[in-house]
C-alpha cells in the first residue's frame, strides 16, 4: 500500500511539472523573450525539473549548428548532423562511432516540420529523482516542449526576416523614386535637335543614368554613365555623382577639368570600391562642334550620311585611380542631320541562347540602316532587336539610351 500511495502523490507532481512548463514556455513566448532567453528556460525545465544531466540542441539554421549544450566538455563538436542524424526520424536511443559521444549521449529526439528536420535534442545522463524520472514515458513531452522552442526560435527569425525585408523593398522604392528623379523631366524637341531616352533596370533600383543639360542659349551638355554594381548603393552613388556634375558643370573651364574633379569626388565617395563610366559631351549650336571625353564608358555612335564612328576618346573610367594622368578631349564637327546614340552595356552585351552578344556591331548596322527613323521609333527598334536577340535568355543588365539627332 506505501508504494502504491507514493507513487499515486508522484503523479499530480509530474502532472504539474509538465503543464507548469508548458505554461512558463508560452507565457515567455508571448512576452517575446529573445531566443537566449527562451533556451535558457529550455535549459532550466530540462537540467532542473526534468533532471536531464547532458544536452545539445542543433538547430537547421542553413547549416546545422549547436544552439544550446551543458554538462559537456569538446566531445559534441565531433557529431555531424548530416552524417550521424539526418536518417533519425522518431525517438530512440542512438550509438555513436565514438565511445566519448556515447557515453555522453543516450537519447535523440528529433524534431520535424513536415518532411523538414529542423532540430535534434541530444540527451544523456538520465538522473532518476524522486519528484520526476525522465525515462522513455516522459520523452515524447521533452520532444513536445522543444518542437515549441524551435517553432517559437523559427517565428522570431521570420518575423526579424519579414521586417527586414519590408524594410528593404521600402528602401529600394525609395531608391527607385530617387532614381527615376535623375532622369531630365523633358528632353528638347524643336527645329534644331531631336532627342529621346528610353531606360529598363535590370533590377528595381539600378545604376544607369542619363542627363540633357542647357549650358547656355547655343551650348548644350548631354552624358551618360553607369555605375558598378546595382542596388541602393550604387543609386545613392549615382545620385551623388548627378548632383557634384551639376553642381561642377558650371565652374569649370573645360570638359577636362570637369572630369578630374569628378574623379576626385567619386574616389571620395567610393573609397574605390566602385566606378562609374561616363560619357559626356559639349555642342555648339552656332558653330556645330562636339568636344566630348569617353572615360571608360561604352563608345556611343555617331551616324551621318555616310558613316558610323565610335566615340571613345578620353580616359580611364571614374574612381579607379586617385588622379587621371592623362585625358583626352575629342573634338568632331557635325553635319546636318547627324545621330548620336549613346548607351550602357545592357544593350551590346546581352547574350542569346548561344552566348553571342548583341555586339557593338549589330547595334552600328542597326543604326546604318535606320538613322532616318524619329528617335523615339530608333530607340524602340532597338530594344525590339535586342529582345529578339536574348529570346529567353535573361537581361543581364540595365538599359538605357539616349538618342539625338542634330539639324
Amino acid at each position: 500500500m506505501g508504494f502504491s500511495q507514493n507513487k499515486s502523490s508522484n503523479k499530480p507532481k509530474i502532472k504539474d511539472l509538465k503543464l507548469n512548463s508548458l505554461l512558463e514556455i508560452t507565457k515567455a513566448i508571448n512576452n517575446n523573450y529573445s531566443t537566449e532567453q527562451l533556451l535558457e528556460l529550455f535549459k532550466h525545465i530540462l537540467q532542473n525539473q526534468l533532471s536531464i544531466g547532458k544536452l545539445a540542441l542543433f538547430s537547421n539554421e542553413g547549416e546545422w549548428r549547436c544552439i544550446l549544450r551543458y554538462g559537456l566538455k569538446e566531445e559534441f563538436k565531433q557529431i555531424d548532423v548530416k552524417k550521424h542524424l539526418l536518417k533519425i526520424k522518431e525517438i530512440g536511443t542512438i550509438n555513436f562511432d565514438s565511445k566519448a559521444l556515447n557515453k555522453s549521449f543516450e537519447i535523440v529526439i528529433p524534431v520535424y516540420h513536415k518532411s523538414e528536420a529542423l532540430a535534434y535534442l541530444l540527451i544523456g545522463d538520465l538522473e532518476d529523482k524522486i519528484e520526476v524520472s525522465p525515462t522513455i514515458k516522459h520523452l515524447p513531452f521533452i520532444q513536445t516542449l522543444t518542437n515549441i522552442i524551435i517553432v517559437a526560435i523559427e517565428n522570431k527569425k521570420l518575423a526579424k526576416e519579414n521586417i527586414r525585408q519590408a524594410a528593404m523593398r521600402k528602401e529600394l522604392e525609395l531608391a527607385s523614386q530617387m532614381q527615376t528623379m535623375l532622369f531630365p523631366s523633358k528632353l528638347p524637341n524643336n527645329d534644331r535637335l531631336e532627342t529621346a531616352a528610353f531606360y529598363l533596370p535590370h533590377q528595381e533600383v539600378g545604376g544607369d543614368y542619363y542627363d540633357f543639360i542647357e549650358l547656355n542659349e547655343n551650348e548644350i551638355v548631354f552624358c551618360m554613365a553607369d555605375v558598378s554594381g546595382k542596388g541602393v548603393s550604387a543609386a545613392l552613388l549615382m545620385a551623388n555623382f548627378q548632383a557634384n556634375l551639376r553642381a561642377l558643370l558650371f565652374n569649370t573651364q573645360s570638359l577636362t577639368d570637369l572630369v578630374k574633379e569628378l574623379n576626385g569626388k567619386v574616389m571620395s565617395s567610393a573609397n574605390g570600391e566602385k566606378f562609374i563610366t561616363l560619357f559626356i559631351a559639349r555642342y555648339n549650336l552656332v558653330t556645330k562642334v562636339l568636344t566630348y571625353i569617353n572615360a571608360g564608358h561604352n563608345p556611343p555612335l555617331l551616324a551621318t550620311d555616310n558613316s558610323i564612328s565610335p566615340l571613345k576618346i578620353g580616359c580611364v573610367g571614374l574612381g579607379m585611380f586617385d588622379e587621371i594622368l592623362k585625358i583626352k578631349e575629342g573634338i568632331v564637327n557635325i553635319t546636318p542631320n547627324s545621330v548620336i546614340f549613346c548607351y550602357t552595356d545592357g544593350v551590346v552585351e546581352v547574350e542569346n541562347e548561344l552566348g553571342e552578344d548583341f555586339s557593338m556591331q549589330r547595334l552600328s548596322e542597326l543604326l546604318s540602316k535606320n538613322g532616318a527613323l524619329s528617335m523615339v521609333s530608333l530607340n524602340e527598334l532597338v530594344i525590339e532587336k535586342v529582345e529578339l536577340h536574348k529570346g529567353t535568355m535573361p537581361h543581364i543588365d540595365d538599359i538605357t539610351l539616349l538618342s539625338c539627332r542634330i539639324a
